[in-house]
């Protein structure tokens, strides 16, 4: 379905977007480390998840709106700046407290601790949705891809499904490099080192997009 000559272009530009580190990276980490494979692979599949809220978006042409409303797009832009910090700062107050990120902590009968699968599919979605940079990216990236002829929300839909998939696969990858440095990572000064380092990073990220100029 729709491969096509613009496939394989599309699916280049993709995977070197997906692989390039940023608030996801950061998340992905941070929730691993803190729950072991299962939170990481769940933020994984729920920041992937929000990339068809942006595709549905874009195809049905409220990225125009956003885009063009000063008050709309601040809005916005505050919301996802805020729970970047949020976040942030929550991991930096961890690292204080001498918690650090304790790795899929396990219990005295040696099974991991169940943990609510709803603290990582939140915060993976609501850090994906609330960023306006994936609008705008989706809004101006989309439409090379899609033709004339072609429906724009079904092709929507589609490119977005590769970009879930390709994006998957390689956060799961580092899931899994996480999962196997879980002992070296577990020790309580690197803990707080990696707490520490991605508040500051997730910060960071946060004031960089609160002080973002709205596009044209």
């Amino acid at each position: 379905m729709w491969i096509d000559g613009q496939f394989w272009p599309f699916l280049l530009a993709i995977t070197l977007l997906s692989m390039t580190p940023g608030v996801d990276t950061l998340l992905v980490i941070r929730n691993t480390s803190r729950g072991g494979f299962r939170d990481g692979a769940v933020t994984s599949l729920a920041i992937c998840s929000g990339l068809f809220v942006h595709a549905a978006v874009s195809a049905l042409g409220i990225s125009l709106i956003l885009l063009n409303s000063a008050w709309a797009f601040e809005l916005l832009k505050l919301l996802g700046a805020g729970y970047l910090i949020w976040l942030g700062a929550q991991s930096l107050l961890s690292a204080r407290r001498g918690a650090g990120l304790p790795v899929a902590s396990v219990t005295s009968d040696g099974k991991a601790s169940r943990r609510s699968l709803w603290l990582p599919l939140r915060e993976g979605f609501l850090s994906n949705v609330l960023n306006p940079k994936t609008i705008v990216f989706y809004m101006a990236f989309l439409p090379q891809f899609i033709g004339p002829s072609d429906p724009p929300l079904l092709k929507s839909l589609w490119l977005a499904s590769l970009h879930f998939l390709i994006a998957n696969i390689w956060q799961i990858a580092i899931v899994l490099m996480i999962g196997r440095a879980g002992k070296w990572l577990a020790q309580r000064r690197v803990a707080r080192g990696l707490n520490g380092l991605t508040g500051l990073m997730l910060v960071g990220f946060g004031l960089k997009l609160a002080l973002a100029q709205r596009p044209g």
